[in-house]
């Protein structure tokens, strides 16, 4: 897309501070990190998000994930790390270009990527469990 930046910094147009290359990825630093190291993986090819993603390019995505978090880990020595991917506003997307978030995390680095658990109960897991189970075939 021609006005898409994840798409101009995947494919090089516009500089970025890689740390990983391949055919269909490119791994940068984050300009605005949440901590030391934040990396975005972003495909080269333009997906809005997850549900627009090729299955090959998905499959492709988690395994690059844990080779950049190994790397990390051993360069950085962080203590942990997440690894996040919103998909639309609500879920916090702001690129309309599918990414992925590896945020090393370190003690006391300030950083909170949690949520306010709630509650359901067994029937309701039941219910829902079986409706999205449904969807899936």
């Amino acid at each position: 897309m021609n006005d898409c930046i994840f798409c101009k910094i995947a494919q090089g147009d516009i500089p970025s501070s890689t740390i990983y290359e391949d055919d269909d990825f490119r791994v940068i630093l984050d300009l605005g990190p949440a901590t030391k190291g934040h990396a975005l993986i972003l495909p080269k090819k333009h997906f809005r998000n997850i549900f627009e993603m090729d299955d090959d390019i998905a499959a492709k995505i988690f395994v690059l994930a844990k080779k950049i978090a190994c790397a990390m880990k051993k360069t950085l020595d962080c203590d942990g790390l997440n690894i996040v991917q919103n998909n639309e506003s609500i879920a916090g997307q702001s690129v309309f270009h599918f990414h992925m978030h590896i945020i090393p995390r370190y003690e006391n680095d300030g950083q909170h990527i949690l949520w306010k658990p709630g509650s359901a109960t067994p029937q309701q897991l039941a219910e829902l469990a079986h409706e999205i189970a449904n969807a899936i075939k």
